[in-house]
């Protein structure tokens, strides 16, 4: 048996393992898939399964899926911003200036759509990136959790209403579903944006009277 086949058979086996150890499985799948080991069950596929045996543990197994996503980030991230420019040979130089210029321009936004989209958009691109760009851990951190977390939540959601037909569902609708989310996020940003810069329009339109009044005569 060759090396390839032997790391794939290791790494189902490894999946296996953490499957039948159910929540606390999921959470080491997810932290694992998050970081630098890619696992054959995803942390997705194991979300539905759990929840449909025991839907009532939902939102502990959202909880626990999105505790080890975020763990898992962290550990890619700072791996990644102790490397260097070195954690990104692996990505053509397009697709590292492409994901360079979204994290400049939309900041906070970008990671936190990227962490909404399933498979196989490059999400570890962009922890890498923030990573070895560093980019503020805090607002990486939420970012990661306040997706991931809307994620699963999802995710659970599907397998209580659908069942065992959420996986199916999740595949042919999915990508719409988090195109749709992406366009909601960014309208909301910039709504909120643009009520800010009103708002500081209107404060600083405000004082000038007062400053004109506070002059001293004779000027």
């Amino acid at each position: 048996m060759t090396l390839i086949p032997r790391i794939t058979n290791g790494l189902a086996r490894l999946s296996d393992f953490f499957i039948a150890l159910g929540p606390f499985g999921l959470f080491a799948v997810a932290l694992l898939d998050s970081s630098l080991v890619p696992l054959p069950s995803s942390a997705d596929a194991l979300m539905i399964l759990l929840t449909i045996a025991h839907p009532r543990l939902m939102i502990v197994y959202a909880l626990l899926a999105t505790a080890g996503s975020a763990i898992g980030c962290l550990f890619l991230y700072y791996i990644s911003r102790r490397a260097g420019s070195r954690a990104l040979r692996k990505f053509s130089p397009a697709k590292q200036k492409r994901v360079k210029e979204l994290i400049d321009r939309y900041d906070v936004l970008s990671v936190l759509v990227a962490s909404l989209m399933p498979p196989p958009f490059p999400f570890k691109l962009f922890v890498i990136t923030a990573g070895v760009f560093r980019f503020s851990v805090l607002r990486f951190t939420v970012a990661i959790i306040a997706g991931r977390m809307f994620r699963f939540l999802l995710l659970g959601y599907l397998a209580i209403r659908y069942g065992a037909q959420a996986r199916q569902i999740l595949e042919r609708y999915y990508p719409w579903i988090g195109l749709g989310l992406v366009v909601l996020i960014i309208v909301f940003f910039v709504t909120r944006n643009l009520l800010k810069a009103k708002s500081r329009r209107a404060r600083e339109e405000s004082l000038e009277p007062d400053q004109r009044q506070e002059k001293p005569l004779g000027t």
